[in-house]
């Protein structure tokens, strides 16, 4: 399912006004001292093609070369977009209240539409780790900010951490040169050991989509389906990459 029209209409109508102020976290920066044996960190296409193997090449190639870059310390990579659809059940609410402590942003307890999302993925020095973070700016609210970071497992499995030690390993596919993401199992990591969470007592099955449709432009959907409570989140939206916010910003 694609987003609704009005969302890339509000897209392209806020990108500047979310663009004058969307800089580098301050996770994403690196000191001045540290810059120059600074070197660019992995790029999630890195481990997803060795994770893929050939199966990487049935991706669009717009995919291929969004993921392939790499982001420097210091320097994110910038994407920004609008969800149309923000959408949780009464299980998901309860769920995201009562996880807010552990894994805030992670599980938004709450459900809107068409409302600016900004989203930095980077790296930080000497650590093998994809770091991403997202700012969900909802009607009314305060805004969410939620982080994650992903990496290659001794076992070469795709994991993405959320917050606490939680996190979920990644089965990758690829579906009419749509990248497919779909969870299999929850764990707590608690010093190097991976303990498997039973499903009753996670959020459900996660399933995100990500659809090309420019070489500049993509929309995701995700997805969270619980085996007994059925579906308890949704996020569908579309996104667009953006070059050097901070200077974007400066000129406009």
């Amino acid at each position: 399912m694609r987003p609704k029209p009005l969302a890339r209409v509000r897209l392209r109508a806020g990108l500047a006004r979310q663009n004058r102020r969307m800089v580098d976290s301050q996770a994403a920066r690196v000191s001045p001292e540290s810059e120059p044996a600074a070197t660019p960190g992995p790029s999630e296409g890195e481990l997803f093609k060795k994770i893929m193997g050939d199966t990487w090449l049935g991706l669009h190639a717009d995919i291929r070369r969004r993921f392939e870059k790499n982001p420097s310390p210091g320097k994110a990579l910038h994407y920004l977009g609008a969800l149309s659809e923000l959408r949780c059940s009464r299980f998901g609410k309860l769920l995201g209240h009562l996880t807010q402590p552990m894994i805030q942003g992670a599980l938004i307890p709450y459900s809107d539409s068409d409302f600016p999302v900004e989203i930095q993925v980077y790296a930080r020095p000497h650590d093998p780790a994809i770091y991403k973070q997202r700012i969900y700016r909802l009607h009314g609210r305060k805004p969410i900010q939620f982080t994650s970071f992903m990496r290659e497992s001794e076992r070469g499995e795709v994991l993405e951490y959320v917050g606490m030690g939680l996190g979920m390993k990644l089965v990758l596919s690829v579906d009419n040169g749509s990248l497919h993401f779909q969870s299999d199992g929850y764990f707590w990591d608690v010093f190097g050991w991976r303990i498997p969470l039973p499903g009753l007592l996670t959020p459900g099955k996660t399933f995100l989509w990500h659809h090309n449709e420019t070489p500049g432009r993509f929309n995701i959907r995700i997805e969270i389906r619980h085996w007994l409570m059925g579906t308890t989140f949704t996020q569908v939206g579309v996104f667009e990459e953006v070059t050097e916010p901070q200077a974007e910003a400066a000129a406009a």
